[in-house]
This record gives C-alpha cells, structure tokens and sequence, in this order.
C-alpha cells in the first residue's frame, strides 16, 4: 500500500509550533516510505479565517523545508485543496448518507439540547443525544423541513457496539457505548461539521495514515463512525503527544513565541529549528546524538519510535542547538543569513564593504545563540560608543596610568602597517612589555574604549574589522571625555 498522509491547518493564524511538529512527523514519514505529502487548507471557519494566514502557513512550511506533494500551488489529482471548495462534495456525501437512511434531520432547538444535558449531568449520567427526532418517519421529518423548520443532520449509529482501534502512537484505544451518540454531521445552516467535513476530505484524498496531536482522540471515535457510514475503509490512526511548557502545562504564549514565523523573524535556522522539532516527542536510535541532517532523519523516523508523554519545549536546549547549527555554517552562507539582522542596526552598512561585513559577522560566530543577536552585539561597529560599562571602567583603573597607556597605544597603532591581526596583536603587546604591565592591562581598556563593553570576540579581530583609523580616533575620544573620572568622583 502506498502511504498518503495529510497536514491539515486551519488559516485562523500563523503556523503554531504544534501544527509545525505534526507537519514534519507528517512530512517524515511519507518521504521515509517514498509516499505522498498532502497539504490541505481547512478554512471553513469564515469569520476568523484571513488570507494572510494562509500564505504566512505556506511560507512557514517552506521554511521549514517541508515540500508538499499535492495541495495548494502544488496541484494534484484528489483536489481541491481547500475545503471551502469542496462544499458541493460535502453535500453530496450527506444527501447520500440521508438516502441510505444512515443519516435523519434532527429538529431540537439548541435550548432543548442543552436542558437535556443538565438534567443528564444532574443524573451524573454521560451527557449524549437523547434520540427524540431519530424515530420521526421520513414523511414526517419531510413535512417539517416542507414547512421550513430548521433542522441539523445526524448520524444514524448502534448504541450497543464500542469503538475501538490500534492507535500508532497510543495503542490499543476504545470508546464503550454509552460514550457515543448520533452526532451531528450537518449544521442547521447546511455546512458540515469538522468531524463529518475531515473523514469526507480523508476518504476523497486516499489517506492511509493520520498523525496529529493527541488533543484528537476524542474526535477518532466520531470519525471512525463517519468513516463506517460512508462504507470507506479506516486509515491508521496514530495520536502523537502534546508539546508542553517547562512547567509542563500545555504550550502557551506565556512559554515565549508559539508561531513558527516568530522564530524565524529572531534569527533561528530553519534546519536547527527542524532538528529540535523532531526530537520533540521522537526518539532516534542513537540517543547520543542530537544534531541530524534532514535527510538522516528522514532515513531513521518510524512512528514506532514516537514516545507516549508529553514533550517539554526547552527554549535554552533550542538556542544550543541552533548555536551548533550556526558555528557549522559555511562563511558565506553564515553572512547571507545574516545580513537581514546587520541591516537592522542604525549607520549600516558605514565604511564597510562586502568583505570587512563577512569578516565582522565571522567575528560573532560562536557568540550567537541567533542571527538576530548580532544586531545588538555588532551595533558599536557602525556607531561610536555612547557610554562605557561601568564595571570596565572600574576595571580599567586598575591599569597603572591608564592615560599615559592609552595614549601610548593610539601612537602605536596609528603606525601599524599592515592594520591585520598579528601586527596589531605586536602592537598591543609591545606597549604593554614598554609601560612594564601585563597584556590583560592593555587590552581590557583597549576593549571598552573601542566598543563601550567589556566582552566581545577577540581584540585583535576586531579591531582589523573596525579599521586603523577608526581605533585610533575612539581611543582618543576615550582620553579626551576621560569617563573613569566619574567612577573614582
């Protein structure tokens, strides 16, 4: 059998976290069994449904690498791809489920169900469909629609039988009877309902396998009746688990960005974010390991392998592992990544051309936890120093002179020719073996004085990025606004 699977979102926002997890669980498996991805759009919700959302999903997949096989832009043969396009086969699967007496207009008013759920809860018997309307004749339920009553559609199911199934991720799972009712497929305005629309869009796009989150047990039974109604063989179910907070309860915004396009706007790589993704929930073979590539994982992912509990979301592990994926990129993709974020920082790009911006942004390197960091690490590269950390200044004074020093080491420098690492680094330490101090004497106010900060990637790099020039006129505005003073006042 071949395997088609389906990720279904629906466009009332951006591409959650969870949704994107159950798009790469989808994602891997099909391409692990060389079978088909499809990419449908549930947007029959109309009030909250925006186009925007839709392309936000779309753009977020890509992202993320996750290619669909069939569904919107791709086309294919089991379209179309949005559900708001295939009322007309909705409504045909309903007259044919009513035709076959599977199926009965139900004309309880909302009022009436709902008392009659209270008085089941009062009863602390399990609140379900009380059957009124599932003996009218069809003449009868006729007449009333005839005279314009609104009425909604249910299914016609056995009380007596459980619903059970082999879930892939859950095991065995069953549903007793009393759990059950002849639920409604069909709403009094004519649309169907998301269980009956689902199992409908299932069976027309050939799906032989549904993965989503566990919060969809729950509707399995429903469907699993739909599916028995329409005469249509069952799909493999297999639930995979929640992605949870670190303080374990469901993934909220309180835990930080929930929307994939929030991570990618703070400067995740899309790989980075995709690797930690699968490990959420998934464990590979090798339990060592942690970095993968796209296609290792694509080669190890089985549903076999999908544990039972709740995946904690640790946003530090995350910013580690993109961290690894960062320090492993190539130096020109590294400054291509980049560059939206350095484009950020007021004065960009300065006296700066290609080649010193892919030496500056090399400098960060192993500094970034995300591209966008460098924004705020870089700034002083392309503006002067405002201020001067005040733990460095008191540090600073701990140099002997620390006037005499300074000014000894813009007279050094504004000579160093070449103005590259290993004269500077000469330089430095020739002033420092001159005024009888050690290296770290020069260097930490060299540091402050250039940037205002007392970390950074190493002085001599940075100051062949920042230029001769530029060094030497920031270590004379350092003497001349002489900010310790105000540290020793």
């Amino acid at each position: 059998m071949s395997v088609r699977v389906r990720f279904a979102p629906s466009p009332t926002g951006n591409l959650h976290v969870g949704s994107a997890r159950t798009a790469i669980f989808n994602w891997l498996f099909a391409r692990h069994h060389g079978g088909t991805f499809v990419l449908r759009i549930e947007d029959t919700d109309q009030e909250r449904n925006r186009p925007e959302y839709t392309r936000s999903i779309l753009d977020g997949m890509r992202w993320l690498g996750l290619d669909w096989d069939e569904g919107p832009e791709a086309g294919g043969d089991h379209g179309p791809y949005f559900q708001s396009e295939r009322l007309p086969l909705y409504r045909e699967a309903l007259a044919r489920l009513r035709r076959e007496g599977r199926a009965y207009p139900c004309f309880c008013s909302p009022e009436r169900l709902e008392a009659v759920r209270q008085e089941q809860l009062a009863a602390k018997a399990n609140p379900r469909y009380d059957g009124t309307c599932r003996s009218l004749s069809a003449a009868e339920a006729q007449a009333r629609i005839d005279a314009g009553e609104r009425y909604a559609l249910r299914i016609r199911i056995e009380h007596d039988e459980p619903v059970t199934w082999e879930d892939r991720g859950k095991g065995t799972i069953t549903f007793a009877p009393e759990m059950l009712d002849d639920l409604v497929i069909a709403k009094s305005d004519g649309f169907p309902t998301y269980n009956f629309a689902v199992v409908v869009d299932d069976v027309g796009m050939a799906i032989t396998h549904v993965i989503r989150g566990e919060d969809h047990i729950s509707n399995t039974p429903k469907q699993i009746l739909i599916y028995r109604a329409l005469g249509a063989p069952l799909p493999e179910f297999a639930h995979i688990p929640m992605i949870l907070g670190a303080d374990r309860s469901k993934m909220s915004k309180r835990h930080g960005a929930t929307s994939v396009v929030e991570y990618e706007k703070a400067g995740f790589l899309a790989e980075a974010f995709f690797n930690f993704m699968t490990l959420l929930g998934w464990s590979p073979p090798d339990d060592s390991r942690e970095i993968y590539s796209q296609q290792e994982l694509v080669r190890l992912f089985t549903l076999d392998r999908v544990v039972a509990h709740g995946a904690i979301f640790d946003a530090e592990k995350l910013k580690w592992m993109n961290l690894q994926y960062i320090k492993a990129l190539p130096p020109d993709d590294l400054y291509r990544r980049s560059m939206p974020f350095l484009e950020a920082i007021p004065g960009f790009p300065g006296p700066y051309g290609p080649a010193a911006l892919r030496e500056l942004v090399g400098l960060f390197r192993e500094r970034m936890n995300t591209l966008a960091e460098i924004t705020r690490h870089a700034e002083y590269f392309f503006q002067e120093p405002e201020a001067y950390d005040e733990k460095g200044l008191k540090n600073a004074l701990k140099t002997p002179d620390l006037p005499a020093v300074v000014d000894a080491l813009a007279a050094r420098l504004a000579t160093v020719e070449p103005f590259t690492h290993d004269p500077i680094e000469a330089a430095v330490r020739a002033v420092a073996e001159g005024r009888g101090i050690g290296a770290g004497k020069v260097i930490h106010p060299a540091r402050l004085a250039l940037s205002g900060r007392t970390e950074g990637p190493g002085l001599f790099e940075l100051m062949a990025v920042l230029g001769r020039d530029r060094c030497v006129a920031r270590l004379r505005a350092f003497l001349d606004s002489r900010p310790w003073e105000s540290i020793q006042s």
